[in-house]
């Protein structure tokens, strides 16, 4: 049974009202950073992660549909998979070590570079726009598909489908085989 409160809450997110932000604020934050903090120990982090959460509720508000969850359950699912992302996030830039003495990037000559895909950014715009937003995301602005599907808004199985086209048009340009 859904309560006036929650009632008010989905009317505003529905029609975008901002106040609908200082409502789950009120009555969900410290149910929210409670659920944050299990999976995150360090209390600046997990606040972090409630206000990213608190940016996604909005950006997804469109999308909530109270016959498939209530709002709470919605709210922590969110929660609950910002809080995991950024685990993952902080993980994996903690695993990414750069070796300096090894590295080869100024040893490259003119030989090692391959000529026919220089000029990769000129074919790219040559592709459709939807799929050239996404290569850009992921290749030229570092963006995982996770990130690269909340900053576009466009779901994560679409940004893969059109990774996946985007490189197939691409391959018809530098191999028309």
């Amino acid at each position: 049974m859904i309560t006036p409160i929650e009632q008010e809450i989905v009317g505003l997110l529905k029609h975008g009202d901002k106040k609908a932000l200082t409502l789950l604020y009120q009555h969900y934050a410290d149910a929210l950073l409670g659920v944050i903090s299990k999976v995150i120990t360090d209390p600046d982090l997990a606040q972090d992660v409630l206000q990213e959460s608190f940016i996604k509720v909005w950006k997804k508000a469109k999308s909530y549909d109270p016959s498939k969850a209530k709002l709470f359950t919605w709210l922590y699912r969110i929660a609950y998979n910002t809080a995991i992302d950024k685990i993952r996030s902080l993980s994996n830039k903690e695993n990414k070590e750069v070796q300096i003495e090894d590295s080869n990037v100024y040893k490259i000559s003119a030989e090692g570079l391959n000529q026919d895909v220089m000029d990769i950014q000129k074919h790219l715009r040559s592709i459709d726009p939807k799929y050239n937003i996404v290569l850009n995301a992921l290749f030229f602005e570092g963006m995982t598909q996770q990130e690269a599907s909340d900053e576009l808004n466009i779901p994560l199985g679409t940004i893969k489908s059109r990774l996946k086209i985007g490189l197939r048009e691409l391959k018809k340009i530098y191999d028309p085989e």
